[in-house]
């Protein structure tokens, strides 16, 4: 049993669900409705040609880099007036991407650990993504759901990580931070005074320059048996 821990976090992407089906289906969705509804757009512009007007844009306004959704959005109207359309066409688009992208084939361990995790701890959430708990249907298992948008900075700025753990109610040690990347989701936490899962699904090798997590688990089983729930 791990003592003083009183909440856990998790970081959501490739965490609690695989992120690169879920965006490849959703740029496929919207180039498909885009094909139908407003074919000049995917005529000129590639998905390819998309990403990187959005790194275009993050570059032109790095205080707004971390916010993917206005990235998105500002990628969308620019290409819709490109081609002629306006600015509804761009809005439509944009919520077409993001039904898709909030369409989240969880892995199988997430729902029984998260059951069985809220019975004993407060559970939070701090992404960089966009991902929307509500849409998802898991909103209702966290106290605490956080993103780089609504924060306004991404991790691992520690003002990410304050926010998440005074929203939490709890001292910095008393939280377990989850989290698949070494640097952003591991070392961030532990610079803000908190313990730390490294959620290691893909089986990968720790990085030789970087302090070990507190913990290294597979899946959200092994972390309710770490918890020794």
């Amino acid at each position: 049993m791990i003592s003083n821990i009183r909440a856990i976090a998790f970081d959501l992407d490739d965490t609690l669900w695989d992120i690169e089906p879920v965006m490849a289906r959703a740029e496929r969705r919207l180039l498909d409705w885009m094909r139908e509804h407003y074919p000049r757009v995917p005529e000129r512009f590639t998905s390819e040609d998309m990403r990187a007007e959005r790194v275009r844009i993050a570059k032109e306004e790095p205080r707004m880099a971390h916010d993917f959704a206005y990235l998105r959005k500002t990628c969308m109207r620019r290409h819709f007036s490109a081609c002629g359309y306006a600015e509804e066409g761009a809005a439509l688009a944009t919520e077409i991407f993001y039904a898709a992208r909030n369409t989240i084939d969880l892995f199988g361990d997430v729902l029984p650990a998260l059951t069985a995790l809220r019975r004993n701890y407060v559970l939070g959430t701090l992404s960089n993504g966009n991902a929307d708990l509500a849409k998802i249907g898991v909103a209702h298992y966290f106290s605490v759901s956080l993103n780089a948008c609504q924060v306004g900075v991404p991790k691992p700025h520690p003002d990410s990580f304050g926010q998440l753990i005074a929203g939490l109610e709890v001292s910095p040690h008393e939280v377990l931070y989850v989290g698949d990347d070494p640097t952003i989701d591991v070392q961030g936490a532990r610079s803000a005074g908190m313990r730390t899962v490294w959620m290691n699904r893909k089986r990968s090798t720790w990085p030789n320059e970087l302090v070990a997590a507190d913990f290294i688990v597979r899946d959200c089983g092994e972390l309710v048996d770490l918890l020794a729930l």
